[in-house]
């Protein structure tokens, strides 16, 4: 059993693979303050909870944009399964071809998204990873990471308001029923959620102007469904994308 683990700003999700196949995820919240030996615990315990022996992990690999958690969590994956996990890094094998103006300055979750989406989608092809923060990666018609976008996330931009702001509360995710709001929280939500997804409909035609030519859409991250589903664009929703990008840079590096 393989454990996959994406840590990101707000979450970190877990994956379980058997011969490349995904037996079951779950998600913790992200915690910069614990140690290797508090997150073994939380991860044991979250692979129980879905019925998977912790003792059945042979190896692990690690995609973080934590930087304060990176070392812990390959400690704890260590703890875990008896190896020392692959942590995606400069150097790793990947297949992918990096043409942004520093490679070295990728996120491991823009590896991981693109890996996976180069795999499993037609080219050229638009990632959408909804989290803290909105990205989208694109990959070219031949398979290359050309480069991308990154905005404040939907959580972030809800966060801000309520928190800068004297008279607005903190709401919901969810979309109003109609665009033009008639009360505070309907426009708070009109805003955030409908406006997130003009601006995706919106980055995609720009996008796909400067490639010449149509892409495929894919989007993943903890928030994506809310959000897509209000996207005029047809776009394909797969929340496990980061984890099987995962699963396949693992199997191009210790195959």
């Amino acid at each position: 059993m393989l454990l996959a683990i994406d840590a990101g700003n707000t979450n970190l999700t877990l994956g379980l693979f058997a011969e490349q196949t995904l037996r079951a995820q779950a998600r913790l919240a992200t915690d910069r303050h614990l140690t290797a030996d508090q997150l073994a615990m939380q991860i044991a315990q979250a692979m129980q909870l879905h019925g998977i022996d912790p003792a059945t992990c042979e190896d692990a690999v690690i995609a973080s944009v934590v930087a304060e958690l990176t070392d812990a969590l390959a400690q704890a994956a260590q703890t875990l399964t008896g190896r020392q996990p692959l942590v995606i890094a400069p150097g790793v094998k990947t297949g992918l071809d990096i043409r942004i103006d520093n490679p070295a300055q990728l996120g491991a979750d823009f590896i991981a998204t693109a890996v996976a989406a180069k795999a499993r989608f037609p080219l050229p092809c638009l990632v959408i990873d909804l989290g803290t923060a909105s990205k989208i990666s694109v990959l070219g018609a031949c398979g290359g990471l050309l480069g991308g976008s990154i905005a404040a996330g939907v959580g972030i931009s809800m966060e801000a308001l309520a928190v800068r702001t004297s008279a607005l509360p903190r709401i919901a995710l969810h979309a109003p029923p109609r665009c033009i709001g008639t009360n505070t929280i309907d426009c708070m939500q009109s805003g955030t959620v409908l406006g997130t997804a003009a601006m995706l409909d919106g980055m995609v035609a720009r996008m796909e102007a400067e490639l010449g030519q149509p892409a495929t859409v894919v989007a993943t991250g903890g928030l994506s469904k809310e959000i897509i589903r209000h996207c005029t664009r047809n776009i394909e929703h797969c929340p496990d994308l980061a984890l099987q990008g995962l699963c396949e840079i693992y199997a191009r590096n210790r195959a």
